[in-house]
């Protein structure tokens, strides 16, 4: 007796199809998987066992084969337990084996029939829909999140004998409503306002360059000077995720397991904020069978380093192919995945290991006297390499902010009218971009330099200059012209005059000859 029902494996950020059959002949009583398992899917057939037998089903004593096809494609997880349990039912006539030919099937069983949540059921949504199924019978917990995916019926179950009261057409399961694209504009509320941050107006106009380009900044200054409080803020004045960058996002976070009923959908751009001991794998994916880290979780939003010397110098090296390639590969002897990552990265430092380096003394401040050397200084700013430091676009200074501006009880602009500016220039860039897979300013090409934007011959004298003082290389250069391409945008200017170029010259602060 042989059926059959339809899965899927995840792989990446994708699902893909997956045939479960299940044979049940006359034999030894054996229950063997085929077609690459991994170890969580050779566990099911005790999982099974249990859950069948729990439900009040006859588990046969015979020679059970379940193959997965194709066979050359890596399965992994526990969201074959339930298509496998149905498959096996389907064989030994249950229901009829025609009720599932147009249904996908994903959950994990406990020995007591119940079934649990998976991780990465918005990816199995989105590839039963693309593939043609009705009907995607899915554990009751995963709901709200595969409702993102409106063409396919959902049937939520919470136990193995429900499911099959369902498909002998016994008991009838209603998915509950959900409306996900007015979950997505009623969630669009933010708690941080950049009407909080006292002082430090030039931070936060190189704040608005870098939302307006896209950019990457590194913040310099001591302890308590707002840096962090700042990064937090960034995503405030970013261009709101389009619902189908949303769902972009949600399928990597519902990968990682980081999706719960509360957050169905990622509605923010992402702000990840990873600790200094992160891990390679940690920080850009890996594992045996690849997943998804941290610079794939803050795809289409901000990646936040704080502290970025503290960071292991090996962890960071590992960002410069994604800070150019917007994509990663993840290269194992099993497989090979590709995982997106275009992100804004945004990190901050302080001066020295003391933090005090340089600590000015203004009205209602007090010096901080620093007790580094300059061999330790040098040292420690010497953990971030120069190709690192040539991919951030903006170096700027955080200094402490004194008694007279944190008093002041007046508000400053809100992120709401900042947002408006950067919205301007994303605008700006959208329609100069058309057509191409470049989006924003920071992601120009060589070519589109020199189509978009050259200097006026003002301005190229000051860039000879900056060149040859600073000792800039040729990536600082383009950096330096892509700002000043921002900077152009946010005044409505189509030419890039000498105060653009000027402008995005002071941003590279750590470039300056000590």
């Amino acid at each position: 007796m042989i059926a059959k029902t339809n899965s899927a494996s995840v792989l990446g950020i994708d699902a893909h199809p997956v045939d479960v059959e299940v044979d049940v002949s006359i034999g030894l009583s054996t229950f063997n998987i085929v077609g690459l398992p991994d170890g969580t899917i050779k566990e099911s057939r005790d999982r099974v066992t249990a859950a069948v037998t729990n439900s009040g089903f006859n588990f046969p004593v015979r020679r059970i084969v379940v193959n997965l096809a194709p066979a050359a494609l890596r399965k992994i997880g526990s969201g074959f337990d339930l298509p496998i349990a149905l498959a096996l039912l389907g064989a030994l006539r249950y229901f009829p084996e025609q009720v599932l030919e147009k249904v996908m099937v994903v959950g994990e069983l406990s020995l007591d029939g119940a079934i649990r949540p998976i991780r990465g059921i918005l990816p199995v949504a989105v590839a039963a829909r693309d593939h043609g199924f009705e009907q995607l019978i899915l554990p009751k917990a995963n709901e709200a999140e595969a409702a993102v995916v409106e063409e396919v019926r959902r049937v939520p179950v919470s136990t193995l004998d429900e499911v099959v009261r369902y498909l002998q057409g016994q008991q009838e399961i209603q998915p509950t409503a959900y409306n996900p694209r007015r979950l997505f504009e009623e969630r669009k509320v933010f708690r941080e306002d950049f009407q909080d941050v006292k002082g430090q107006e030039h931070v936060k106009r190189a704040l608005e360059v870098t939302a307006a380009g896209a950019h990457n900044l590194l913040m310099l200054g001591p302890p308590g000077s707002g840096k962090t409080m700042l990064a937090r803020r960034l995503g405030t004045i970013l261009p709101q995720l389009s619902f189908e960058e949303a769902l972009e996002c949600t399928k990597i976070h519902s990968i990682a397991g980081l999706l719960n009923d509360s957050t169905p959908l990622i509605v923010h751009r992402p702000f990840r904020f990873p600790h200094h001991t992160i891990s390679q794998a940690g920080l850009v994916g890996g594992g045996s069978i690849p997943g998804p880290g941290e610079i794939s979780l803050a795809h289409n939003g901000v990646l936040f380093l704080d502290e970025l010397p503290e960071f292991p110098r090996t962890v960071l090296e590992l960002l410069r192919q994604p800070l150019e390639d917007r994509r990663l590969t993840i290269a194992r002897a099993a497989m090979s995945l590709e995982f997106p990552c275009d992100f804004m990265l945004v990190t901050s430092m302080n001066p020295c290991p003391c933090g005090f380096h340089g600590h000015p003394v203004g009205k209602g401040t007090s010096r901080r006297e620093c007790r580094c050397t300059s061999t330790q200084i040098q040292k420690y700013r010497s953990r971030i390499s120069g190709p690192l430091m040539d991919r951030i676009d903006l170096h700027l200074d955080v200094p402490a902010v004194d008694y007279e501006k944190l008093a002041d009880s007046r508000r400053g602009e809100s992120s709401k009218t900042i947002r408006e500016r950067v919205m301007n220039a994303r605008k700006k860039q959208e329609a100069r971009f058309e057509g191409s897979p470049t989006h924003t300013n920071s992601g120009m090409s060589r070519q589109e330099l020199e189509t978009h934007a050259q200097p006026s011959e003002a301005s190229k004298k000051l860039l000879e200059n900056a060149m040859s003082r600073m000792g800039l290389s040729a990536r600082a250069y383009d950096r330096i012209l892509k700002v000043a391409r921002t900077i152009a945008d946010l005044e409505g200017e189509e030419a890039i005059d000498t105060p653009h170029v000027a402008e995005a010259i002071q941003y590279r602060n750590l470039d300056r000859p000590a």
